[in-house]
């Protein structure tokens, strides 16, 4: 039997099996596409002697291993097959046919001594019995859940997964220190009433069994194509420039994402041609140091020490010259003179650029300066129609002394007999 659906690494689908050429929305076989292989073997004549035994088989989510076709049974990717498991048997899909299974024994260190072996293609009953299995997972896993936490035990059940013939069922689980689960084996035994397997599993595998979407809009790498989990440190993200903030360097497995390393050793490459960033140059104008560094545009920012709000960009050739004639005793151009651009850059606006309400500030100053701007338009010369009246008020002079109104008389209203100020004469009127 074969599934002819692709679910593009999606977990919500997974492979219907009770007909040959249909799927069903029953989870089944896991993410049915997720760490595939591209038999990119697949299409080429390969000799006699060069033909294997062995298969890989995929079960629930990334649980790979490989089988001895023992039988010869005519196996291609997709078939479902029943394989040898402790104890009982286990229910798999056929992920590897043909050379490249050898490839990938070779790179996963797997001996071809004793192997397991292929049964037979799964029958319509070991399907039926497979189904129900996978069917109660979900249920299991958030009742385990339920027990670990009264035991009060410092440790996350992540993932339940039943064995094709519902004789195991294996809980991984993750947690930052050791966990004597031995009361919570015998509390699960008694409660599922079959046998139980405990497997603790690091982050990153969690991360890769549950799946998800990362910060770059695709789906997680761990859970999609990445088998070996390398180890990554601060020190990547450092030679990339970047800003060491865990939020932004954290993937959601918690720890550091692999994608650091992806493109370090381009930046190493490119950072072999620049001088250390502890590079100190004695200029005609004093020392100066180095602020940061420039990868793409092959750059370096150096500042005074007495000036150090100004920085000065120049290349990578000139500071290896001006670097050249301090070893041989002689004191180099002024940063000034050396900058190609001739334009300083004032630490003071990149620090302001920096902060966290650049954006909150900004839009005060803004709104400020708009209202410095704004003209004062009195509505009084301005028409129906929106266009400004000619002022014909008269002009006032300086020299003609304020008149002062008279006060109000009593018993009146002082708002009601308020006199309004008249305009003052000019002396040529």
């Amino acid at each position: 039997m074969s599934c002819g659906c692709k679910t593009s690494g999606d977990s919500a689908h997974s492979c219907g099996t009770k007909s040959a050429n249909g799927c069903e929305s029953v989870n089944t076989c896991g993410n049915s596409y997720k760490l595939s292989v591209f038999d990119w073997l697949s299409n080429i004549n390969n000799p006699s002697t060069s033909q294997t035994d062995f298969v890989e088989v995929r079960f629930k989510n990334d649980r790979k291993f490989f089988y001895k076709n023992v039988h010869s049974l005519p196996l291609h990717m997709g078939s479902v097959v029943t394989v040898e498991s402790s104890p009982g048997h286990d229910i798999g899909v056929v992920s590897l046919t043909g050379e490249l299974v050898k490839i990938q024994m070779k790179k996963k260190f797997t001996s071809e001594d004793n192997p397991l072996k292929i049964y037979r293609l799964a029958n319509q009953k070991d399907i039926e019995v497979w189904q129900e299995s996978r069917a109660k997972e979900e249920p299991v896993k958030i009742q385990a859940r339920k027990i670990a936490y009264g035991l009060n035990l410092d440790m996350k059940i992540t993932d339940v997964e039943y064995q094709g013939d519902g004789g195991k069922v294996t809980f991984y689980y993750t947690a930052d220190n050791r966990v004597d689960f031995r009361i919570l084996i015998k509390e699960f035994a008694s409660t599922f009433r079959t046998k139980i397997d405990m497997k603790q599993i690091g982050f990153r595998q969690e991360a890769a069994k549950v799946g998800g979407i990362g910060s770059c809009g695709r789906e997680l790498c761990c859970s999609t194509w990445l088998t070996d989990f390398r180890s990554v440190n601060t020190n990547a993200a450092r030679y990339q420039q970047l800003s060491i903030n865990p939020q932004k360097l954290a993937g959601q497995c918690g720890k550091l994402k692999c994608c650091l390393n992806y493109e370090l050793d381009s930046y190493l490459d490119a950072l072999s041609d620049f001088p250390p960033s502890s590079t100190t140059l004695d200029t005609e104008k004093g020392k100066a140091f180095c602020i940061k560094i420039d990868v793409f545009k092959k750059k370096m920012w150096f500042a005074y020490v007495e000036r150090s709000m100004a920085w000065y960009d120049l290349d990578v050739k000139d500071v290896k010259n001006m670097i050249a004639q301090n070893k041989n005793g002689e004191k180099s151009l002024s940063l000034e003179e050396a900058n190609t651009s001739n334009i300083p850059v004032k630490s003071v606006d990149l620090i302001q650029e920096n902060t966290i309400d650049r954006f909150e500030r900004r839009g005060k100053n803004s709104g400020k300066s708009q209202n410095k701007r704004k003209p004062n338009n009195n509505p009084r010369n301005e028409n129906k129609s929106g266009e400004n009246r000619p002022d014909t008020r008269p002009k006032i002079s300086q020299k003609t002394p304020i008149q002062a109104a008279k006060p109000p008389q009593a018993g009146t209203n002082p708002k009601k007999f308020k006199k309004k100020p008249q305009p003052r004469r000019d002396d040529n009127v």
